[in-house]
Formats: C-alpha cells, structure tokens, sequence
C-alpha cells in the first residue's frame, strides 16, 4: 500500500526531471545543462580548476579592456595588456574595487558591446552602502546553476518542499506581479516565512507553519533558524523527522549550529552576496565552505601596515574580493564585498571535490533589535528594505537607544533630506516590525566606518 505522503511526493521527481528542466529550457536558460556540469567539473583537481579560471578571466579582462571605458583605463595607466595575465597571480597587478569605486564607475564599467545587461538591482545594504549590479545572462544562468549545486551538496533537491525562513522585502506594487510570485513558489514548493519578528507569538506561528507545511528542506537567516531552534526546544515543538536546513547571511556560531541540528536536522552553512548570489557551500564534510571556483575567483586579502594587500595566510582571516568570470557587460574585478573570511591551506576537501575552502565567515552579524513589546527583532530588517532605497540615500545606520527608541542615520543622495514617500516607506516598515518603538530619522553627512574597516548597520546601544 503506498502511503498518502509518498503519493504527493511524486510530484518532487516530475518537478526535479521533467517540469523544472523543460520549464527552464523555454524560457531560453541552460540551469539544468549547467548544473550537470559543474558537478562534473567539481571533481576536478585544484590545478585543471585554476587552468579554468584563468581561461575565463582573460576573456573577461579582454573584453573589459576593449569594451569598457573604466577598465580600459586601468590596463593603459599600469601598462598592461590583458595577455599580460599569465597566472592567476597577475591578477594582483589590477587595482581592487572598493564600494565608493564600483558606485561612481557603474557607467563607466559598462560594456558598449554585448552581452549587454539583463539584470539590473541593488545590493541589500549589509555594510551600509548599497551597490547597484549589472549583469548579462550568462551571469545569471550561471548564478542559477551555482546555487542548486552548492544547495545540492546539503540534500536540497529541485522539487523538494522547501521552507525560507527569511526577510521579507516590500512585496510587488501591481495585483499581477504579485500573482506570478505566489504561483511560482507554489509550482517550486517554496513556503516563505518571515524571519524578522522573533517575539514568542511569531515563532509559534512559524512553528504552526512548518508543522502543517511539513518541509524536506530549510533555507534560513542564520540567527532566525538559531532563534527559533531555541524556540522548538524550549517549548517542545518538535513536529517533524529530521530535514536539513541551509543558513546564510549572517555568521553562523557553534551554539547556533548545535541548537538547529537538535532542533530540525544536519546544519550546512552557505555564503553569498547580491553582486554574485552564492560564493560558497558546506558540503557533507562541514570542512569549511567551498568555493565556486568556476564561476568566480575569490581572494581574502590582509592590509600591512603600509596599506598594501597581500594574500592572507590559512588561519588569518582576510577581506574578501571576488572577480565574477562570467559577468561580461558591467565587471566586477577585485570587488572588496565588505565581508572578512578565513582562509584555508591547499589541503583537498576529505569528500574529494578539488574546490577550495573558505570560512567561516567574519564581519556580517547584525546586532538584534527589540519592539516596544521587549520581542526580539531582526537586525537585517532594515537591509532588506533598503534595496528600493538605494536611489535616493547613500548610507545608512540604525541605532536603538537605551531607552528603546529607534534611529535611522541616513547620508541623503544629492539632496538635504529623503522624498516624502520614501520617509513614509521607512516608518511604515518600522510600524510593522518594530511596533510601538519610537522610530525617528536623521540626517547625516557620513557613517563612519568601525576600526575593522567595516560600517556597522545595527548598533545596539548598550549601558555602560
């Protein structure tokens, strides 16, 4: 007798085989194709992968020289020639991209011949800075490709039901986009939760959710499925067999980490960023996250004292830069992502794939708010909101005082304060999220970065 769960979960093999390939194929993106071919390449050996990046990264370098006012630039004033990149270790010769630099270059890095950009958006904000990324197709297939493979190394499978615990952005502004959204996380077997509100009465609605969604799978805010882990536990909530769950965006601690295990099942920390989506994945032998060496190359670089950059050593932690290989019609070489890194040795990976290792990741926990209610709240909330920002502010910071009050330190673009609408995005949200909270905006000429080098986007302020 076959069981009434195993019937519905037919439908996870039709999706993985038939429904998301042929899905995939008209609408003219190669994922699945791409995907059966970086779990080929990455059995590859360290060596034949690097030959590979330095392939892709002349290409880049090349058409970048001819094709973009910026780099063109930047080649004749070091006298170089993009033949002149012989090893991945040349690629030190080119300046690294800061966040002040890639703002003001975005026109002049932008190729006049194709791939032209197909993807415009803004970058979430995680340093207080957001970025605007262009990128063509390519790019984005193989973004797409990427993740399913480093998600495929946790157990996450096309067509498994799949529950996001993560931060909500302000949703479509017309009826029919919103429509589409629902029907396609429907089709995919996605159920998103809003991660945000931590109080007692939203994860126990969470938990509710998950026990009546039944997922296969997790992907979740690092300190969201660590909150409500700890939630799960505490209260006795436990209502599933063991699925794996997949965290990012924010660090995720060893306490964290032994609290979701108990709590929902085998735990593999992900790293990624909006200028590049995934970066690295945990794979089944939780030795440090591995790269994806073929579609980017990613350096952790430490400053001496004499402000010069060099490759950071394993154990030291570095700043992390990525080169996307693959973004053809706005490039990013040596973008400094405001993230800190550990680095690894040479030493291959005991499940035998020859990607390199990074992490963990340093440099991205947001400090946790609370409403006026004393319910614990996200620190990323502000980020998430901030991608629909980016045109009108430079910077931002929130503070919550000693006396619980909000505020949001805005370095305004081009103008001495924000548009009336966008002030009543921002208390709307604030409404939302941090209720009964008083929320107020100021106006600042900078945010000055911490002595890491980093801008804190959430102080919490704490008695002395």
């Amino acid at each position: 007798m076959v069981a009434e769960t195993d019937v519905v979960d037919l439908y996870g093999p039709l999706l993985e085989k038939a429904l998301f390939p042929a899905y995939e194929a008209a609408r003219g993106r190669p994922t699945v194709p791409l995907l059966r071919y970086l779990v080929r390449t990455e059995e590859w050996s360290p060596d034949r992968l690097r030959e590979l990046q330095l392939g892709l990264l002349r290409r880049l370098v090349r058409h970048a020289h001819r094709h973009t006012a910026h780099y063109r630039g930047v080649l004749e004033a070091r006298g170089m020639e993009p033949e002149d990149l012989r090893s991945l270790d040349d690629l030190r010769q080119l300046p690294i991209l800061d966040r002040q630099t890639v703002t003001t270059t975005l026109e002049a890095r932008t190729a006049t011949a194709p791939p032209h950009p197909v993807v415009t958006k803004s970058t979430s904000g995680t340093t207080g800075q957001p970025v605007v990324v262009k990128y063509n197709a390519e790019s984005r297939h193989w973004r797409d490709a990427t993740r399913w493979r480093g998600y495929g190394w946790a157990g996450y499978r096309i067509g498994m039901r799949a529950v996001h615990y993560w931060g909500f952005g302000p949703p479509k502004e017309s009826w029919i986009g919103r429509q589409k959204v629902a029907l396609d996380r429907f089709l995919k077997r996605d159920f998103y939760v809003d991660c945000t509100p931590r109080g007692d009465g939203a994860l126990a609605s969470a938990v509710a959710d998950i026990v009546d969604f039944q997922p296969q799978v997790m992907v979740a805010y690092s300190s969201g499925a660590a909150a409500l882990a700890r939630y799960v536990l505490e209260h006795g909530k436990k209502a599933w067999k063991p699925f794996p769950v997949l965290v990012g965006a924010e660090r995720l601690w060893p306490s964290d980490r032994e609290a979701i295990e108990e709590a929902f099942g085998p735990t593999f920390e992900t790293y990624g960023c909006r200028e590049v989506m995934l970066i690295g994945s945990e794979c089944e032998a939780h030795q440090g996250m591995h790269v994806s060496m073929e579609t980017m190359i990613v350096e952790l670089l430490v400053t001496e004292a004499d402000g010069s950059k060099r490759v950071a050593l394993p154990g030291e932690t570095g700043e992390v830069a990525i080169t996307d290989l693959h973004n053809l019609a706005c490039p990013m070489i040596r973008y400094i992502t405001g993230d800190l890194a550990v680095a690894h040795g040479e030493t291959r990976c005991s499940c035998g794939r020859g990607l390199a290792k990074i992490g963990p990741i340093e440099g991205r926990v947001a400090e946790t708010l609370h409403d006026g209610q004393g319910n614990a709240v996200g620190g990323l909330v502000f980020n998430i909101l901030f991608g629909v920002l980016e045109h009108v502010a430079e910077k931002f910071q929130v503070v919550q005082k000693l006396d619980g009050s909000v505020v949001m330190k805005v370095v305004p673009n081009g103008s001495p304060s924000l548009p009336d609408k966008a002030v009543r995005a921002l208390q709307s949200f604030a409404d939302k999220y941090l209720p009964q909270t008083r929320f107020t905006i100021e106006y600042v000429d900078d945010i000055p970065l911490t002595a890491a080098g980093k801008r804190k986007v959430v102080v919490v302020e704490k008695p002395a």
